[in-house]
Formats: structure tokens, C-alpha cells, sequence
């Protein structure tokens, strides 16, 4: 079965950085993460200083694991797993 998608996209709550996220795949297997863009890629001293607070508000570390994360893993591989042929 020929992927006939140009891109999936699912919205979840990512405890990571206790924030919700947008992850994007792609047919080709890539993938895209709101909050990876967000935390590390375009991150900047405020986005930074976000995490922070939130570590210490909620006593834990928070930190994007980013595209290897399992969030995005498991995401992309179940929906590039049934089309392959």
C-alpha cells in the first residue's frame, strides 16, 4: 500500500515541558515537534527561563528529549508501520 499523505499531525500533552505539543510526520518518515521547535530549536534565553520555572514550580526536571524522544517514535511508527509494503 503507496502512502497517499503529505503530512499527519497529532496534538498531546507533553510532560517533558509540561506543555502541549503538536508532533508531525511525514511520508518519508521525518518528523516535526511544536515543542522541540519551541524548547530547544528556536529557544531562546525566555523559552529557557520557562523551563526553569516550571522545574522548580513542579519539583522536577523538565527537558526535549527531541526527535528521538518516544513520544515522536512511537507516533511515526505507528503510522508509517501499516502502509509499509
Amino acid at each position: 500500500m503507496a502512502i497517499d499523505w503529505q503530512v499527519t499531525a497529532k496534538a498531546i500533552y507533553c510532560d517533558a515541558v509540561d506543555d502541549d505539543v503538536v508532533i508531525m510526520v511525514y511520508p518519508d518518515g521525518k518528523t516535526n515537534c511544536t515543542g522541540y521547535q519551541k524548547y530547544v530549536e528556536h529557544g531562546n534565553k525566555d523559552s529557557n527561563a520557562v523551563l526553569k520555572k516550571k522545574s522548580r514550580v513542579l519539583n522536577r526536571n523538565l527537558k526535549c528529549e527531541g526527535p528521538a524522544d518516544f513520544r515522536i517514535t512511537g507516533y511515526r511508527d505507528a503510522i508509517i508501520a501499516p502502509n509499509k509494503t
